[in-house]
């Protein structure tokens, strides 16, 4: 933009969320360069195309974090006894409220019922940075009817922001969460342990949107 460049760098942390890794790791990027372009001036180590904690289609777009994939099919009886409702009926909610609803709205990364619930309460009780529910609740719910009749449903979420390692994942509470759902401190392999809680957050968010979507069929509380 004019004179300025604005830098997004791409990086991998291992099992921690690595906020601060990073910027460590960006600052020598910027010696490197400053070494080689001497007229070069750093005027913020963070130029806000990260883009940390706040909307943007950046992460909409390029992912931050972890990007994540979740589906399930629902058996129409399930749908019907314990959803109680049927598949066409929340198919359709989905579309109009999710889909379409949402694009009336200019929405970004925001086509889902309520994404952010579950992400922040997951984020609280696994010790993750509850501010970056911002971009880590970019969410798309789709449905489908399947040809058995069935429900599939799926939620997409590109920047899923969570680490296992660092902050307050060392704290007893949030500890515990983490070593229930299998995936405390650092793993076999670098960055096991993040994409597990990642997936988590991600299954936890299908299940709200499931269960929202049913309660909103009748069009009332």
């Amino acid at each position: 933009a004019g004179r300025n460049v604005y830098i997004r760098l791409q990086c991998f942390s291992g099992d921690a969320m690595g906020m601060n890794m990073v910027s460590k790791g960006s600052l020598a990027v910027i010696d490197l360069l400053k070494s080689i372009f001497s007229t070069l001036k750093l005027v913020a180590l963070s130029g806000n195309m990260c883009t940390d904690k706040k909307a943007a289609a950046t992460n909409w777009i390029e992912g931050r974090g972890k990007s994540v994939v979740v589906e399930a099919t629902i058996p129409q009886t399930v749908v019907r006894s314990t959803l109680k409702t049927d598949v066409k009926t929340i198919v359709h909610v989905n579309t109009q409220k999710n889909l379409i609803g949402s694009a009336m709205a200019a929405s970004v990364g925001g086509f889902n019922a309520h994404a952010s619930n579950i992400v922040t309460a997951v984020f609280l009780a696994t010790g993750q940075d509850p501010a970056q529910n911002v971009e880590s609740s970019n969410c798309i719910t789709l449905m489908e009817e399947t040809e058995e009749g069935d429900l599939w449903i799926s939620c997409t979420m590109p920047s899923v922001e969570v680490g296992t390692v660092g902050g307050g994942t060392s704290l007893p509470a949030q500890s515990a969460c983490l070593k229930a759902i299998g995936c405390k401190g650092g793993g076999e392999t670098p960055g096991a342990n993040a994409k597990q809680l990642a997936h988590v957050v991600a299954a936890a968010t299908m299940a709200g949107e499931l269960s929202l979507l049913a309660a909103r069929k009748c069009c009332g509380l």
